[in-house]
């Protein structure tokens, strides 16, 4: 069994910015493979179902960004799941938009719900899926960036980001990390 988590902040408001590529990619793998993420519990939206025949649990951690950490602990530790059969997808800055990157361990790398994750698990080695989303001209526009809506001419890139993300987490499902990642890296 795998859970697969997707990063995001929960209010309708953010639900158009490029810090919700987690959340976006849950959706699109709920969409299809018919799993409805609509239980609440684990300071989450979550739901279960099957992919290629593989018992997996979409979480949706509803604790803001910064403290996605909770939400992953609480469900970790009720359905005793191994780190191995972690999947946390979520938006990276570092990458171009359109492009995915997956790794089975690291730092956060800055980003503010893998602190949370990683310091309330107490280990960096878990599987995620990067999506990119490119960097903002100026540093210093660095939050507008990540949780302002999307400019239109930017929403196709980020959207081809999500479906490959999407893709790279069914094929973890059914392959394995390596495999996956020999595939999108």
């Amino acid at each position: 069994m795998y859970i697969i988590v997707g990063l995001g902040n929960p209010e309708q408001d953010y639900s158009n910015t490029r810090h919700n590529m987690g959340f976006n990619t849950i959706n699109k793998i709920a969409e299809q493979y018919e799993i409805e993420v609509n239980k609440k519990k684990f300071q989450g939206l979550y739901g279960i179902g099957k992919i290629e025949n593989e018992k997996v649990i979409l979480l949706k951690p509803q604790t803001y960004m910064n403290l996605s950490g909770q939400s992953v602990r609480e469900i970790l530790d009720f359905y005793k799941i191994e780190m191995e059969e972690l999947i946390v997808v979520y938006d990276d800055i570092d990458i171009n938009p359109g492009l995915i990157k997956i790794r089975k361990k690291g730092s956060s790398g800055g980003h503010n719900g893998m602190k949370s994750i990683i310091h309330e698990l107490d280990t960096d080695e878990f599987t995620r899926v990067r999506v990119g989303i490119g960097a903002p001209k100026e540093k210093d526009q660095l939050i507008d960036y990540v949780i302002g809506a999307i400019p239109e001419e930017d929403k196709l890139l980020l959207e081809q980001g999500v479906t490959k993300a999407k893709e790279a987490v069914v094929e973890i499902v059914k392959n394995g990390v390596d495999i996956a990642m020999n595939k999108y890296n």
